[in-house]
């Protein structure tokens, strides 16, 4: 398998995965995709998934990373999913995949797991920075996700006072290889230090860096196994057969996986995105205008982007076609005050306690009357100031979540300067 950039439209500049990988963002500043995309035999995936999450996405691992020695991709494979997924009847035939049972009790651990193993098999060039940013999850992720690997050193850019203090307990407790950066400004200006970083030629002849952002293409093709995954437990706790899935969106890599995923031969109907107030994707649908701005602090802070990177990867899914990408993906864009009530309301009615980002694909499954599940992209524990506030209840604390709050926290801070961050990488 080659890899190519979204911008490339003639495939004239092929990539190797490691090259792929490591260069993160492609030269021409666009995306990597993969040359073709497989097809699946959906007998063999739900097979496999009847055996566990690992080997069915080991199966279509193979047919994705085919030119890595099978024995190596299944090491990485079972040694990233060791974990459980679940699809939880919330009540009233409202389904959600709880994707939030991994050792950073979010989401992101599906790529970054995957991502840190295939990094380290493939690494034979010296010492490699992972550089990222984030609004919430993605840091702890990939900084547990890439802990201790040999020749690795990650930094995490994270907006300073906009992330939650369990979100960032996570990013900078764990010291070793792991050196967290507290950013005085938004998520959109960690990005945009990450992407300036990437297009500075000079410090690149100096410091060999790639990203673990969803823009990395180890981090965002194993997002597309849990699609399937999603599909072959509801398909058999419903008897249904053809879904539709809202994705509680910030940076859009999650909802492109999914379209990926069916691209792939999954059966699934559509999207619906859905968004905090940071609404650029559902108002494009709306209106045919992507208009990209900053980003505003909200209470499901980890979807507070204002200019998705991944938005460039859902057009080229679609041929560049608009119309198409609308009759795949509904947008819904939701407020503070209703995400709040949302989560007092499943408490209330249901008994379930959500996160605010997963809360937001709650209220798009009711208002999009969507047949399938949501997915729930983190444990209530790590919002628990939000939670508490919807619903005046504690939650509680995984036992992992409450010793890592009790440790010294380390971390650096710069101002949002491209001069200070590129320094700052060549020193340390």
């Amino acid at each position: 398998m080659r890899y190519f950039s979204t911008r490339d439209k003639s495939k004239s500049n092929p990539f190797s995965l490691a090259d792929a990988a490591f260069a993160g963002l492609a030269p021409d500043g666009g995306l990597f995709m993969p040359e073709r995309i497989p097809e699946v035999d959906m007998e063999r995936v739900m097979a496999e998934a009847e055996k566990s999450y690992a080997d069915m996405a080991l199966y279509l691992a193979q047919l994705l990373f085919d030119d890595v020695p099978q024995d190596k991709l299944e090491a990485v494979v079972r040694g990233a999913y060791d974990f459980p997924v679940d699809l939880c009847n919330v009540g009233d035939d409202y389904f959600t995949l709880q994707l939030f049972h991994g050792p950073t009790y979010a989401f992101k651990d599906f790529g970054a797991r995957f991502m840190g193993r295939m990094t380290g098999l493939l690494n034979d060039e010296g010492p490699l920075t992972i550089l990222t940013a984030t609004s919430g999850d993605t840091g702890s992720a990939v900084a547990h996700g890439f802990y201790g690997v040999d020749g690795v050193r990650v930094v995490v850019l994270y907006p300073e006072g906009k992330v939650s203090p369990l979100q960032e307990a996570q990013m900078t407790t764990l010291d070793g290889n792991i050196h967290p950066l507290r950013v005085k400004g938004n998520f959109d200006d960690c990005q945009r230090l990450v992407k300036s970083m990437f297009r500075d030629v000079e410090l690149r002849r100096d410091v060999r860096v790639t990203s673990a952002n969803s823009i990395n293409i180890l981090r965002w093709i194993p997002q597309a196994f849990y699609y399937f995954y999603g599909y072959c437990v509801w398909r058999k706790m419903t008897g249904r057969e053809e879904m539709e899935v809202v994705v509680p969106s910030g940076n859009y890599g999650n909802l492109t996986a999914g379209m990926l995923a069916k691209s792939m031969g999954l059966p699934i109907k559509g999207f619906v995105a859905a968004s905090n107030a940071n609404d650029v994707v559902p108002e494009f649908l709306r209106t045919e205008v992507y208009s990209p701005r900053a980003s505003v602090h909200t209470v499901a802070n980890a979807m507070d982007v204002g200019d998705p990177s991944n938005f460039e990867r859902m057009m080229y899914l679609c041929g560049d076609d608009v119309a198409l990408l609308k009759s795949l993906v509904k947008g819904y864009s939701y407020s503070d005050d209703e995400i709040l009530s949302a989560i007092s309301e499943m408490k209330e009615r249901y008994g379930y306690l959500s996160d605010p980002h997963s809360a937001v694909g709650y209220l798009a499954t009711k208002d999009s009357g969507c047949d399938g599940f949501w997915l729930s992209t983190a444990h209530a524990a790590k919002f628990s100031e939000i939670t508490k506030q919807a619903t005046m209840e504690d939650a509680p604390i995984p036992e992992r979540l409450s010793e890592m709050m009790t440790r010294e926290r380390k971390y650096d801070s710069i101002e949002a300067d491209e001069s200070v961050l590129a320094a700052y990488l060549r020193e340390k």
